[in-house]
């Protein structure tokens, strides 16, 4: 029998993180609470135990995640990195019900997804779960406001009018919402898209490689945004990214390698990424 390994626990205690390369100190979450030397436990936004997703089957098989065991604690915004195919991507779809396991436990929150049908995980991805992509998925005949507020149209729940002109504030997207998708840059039609996901005030958010179609400009306000949204918001977010300067707006970064995760960094800066992406690639190499 394989002996259980112990979940990584993605948790940084109270601290300054640093987004870039420089010594600039960025303020902890507001779950924290330092004036006072109090300490908020982290509760856990998600868990998966044993997970296991095997495409194919034979001499095609292929084991995208092997056995991974991993914690991803409540408002506080994570990084997940590794070479391609090392199972990013998968994780995430597994850990927000896009995905299927082949075996293993997936938990959002104290929900155990493994065992929902269809239309239970339809529910809980719309009700619990918060989804930025790449690309940025806005219907263009409608307007920002609009697109921001669609997923509460389709459910039919009138959205929460303060919680949304909060969301819009934090996006700086006021001036914008009347205007439609093509009218808008690139990196503002994202900010619409995080407002989205925000819009219903999910218990996670998942994002994609979320500024993988903006230039650096663009990316630093969606990346900035994302940072303000765990600071000033209490959002928990999830990001998968080949980028180490966004992972460096994360509190934690997961790396992952053949499946499986195998090293992780609190409080990172993008150097510190890139050598230790550097020593992941020298390792594949040798």
């Amino acid at each position: 029998m394989r002996r259980r390994r112990r979940p990584l626990y993605c948790h940084l205690e109270l601290g300054h993180s640093r987004t870039g390369t420089g010594d600039t100190p960025r303020k902890g979450t507001i779950l924290s609470t330092a004036a006072t030397g109090s300490h908020v436990p982290t509760r856990t936004a998600a868990r998966a135990v044993e997970l296991t997703k095997v495409y194919g089957s034979g001499e095609t098989e292929v084991r995208a995640l092997d056995a991974v065991d991993v914690e991803i604690p409540r408002g506080r915004f994570t990084a997940v990195m590794g070479p391609s195919g090392s199972g990013k991507s998968t994780l995430m779809h597994c850990l927000a019900g896009l995905d299927t396991v082949t075996s293993g436990t997936v938990l959002v929150g104290d929900v155990d997804l493994t065992g929902l049908k269809d239309a239970q995980l339809t529910r809980l991805r719309r009700d619990k779960i918060g989804f930025i992509f790449q690309a940025f998925n806005l219907l263009p005949t409608l307007t920002a406001l609009e697109n921001i507020t669609l997923p509460s149209d389709i459910a039919g729940r009138k959205p929460d009018a303060a919680w949304l002109d909060t969301v819009v504030e934090a996006v700086g997207l006021g001036d914008r919402l009347s205007h439609r998708p093509a009218e808008l840059s690139g990196g503002q039609q994202q900010r619409v898209a995080c407002a989205r996901a925000l819009a219903s005030r999910p218990e996670l958010i998942f994002g994609d490689e979320p500024t993988g179609n903006l230039d650096s400009r663009s990316g630093a306000e969606v990346l900035g945004f994302l940072r303000r949204s765990v600071d000033e918001l209490g959002q928990t977010i999830v990001m998968v990214s080949h980028d180490p300067t966004a992972a460096a707006y994360a509190d934690h970064v997961l790396f992952l390698q053949d499946g499986r995760i195998v090293d992780e960094m609190p409080e990172p800066t993008t150097d510190k990424v890139i050598e230790r992406m550097k020593a992941f690639d020298g390792r594949q190499d040798g």
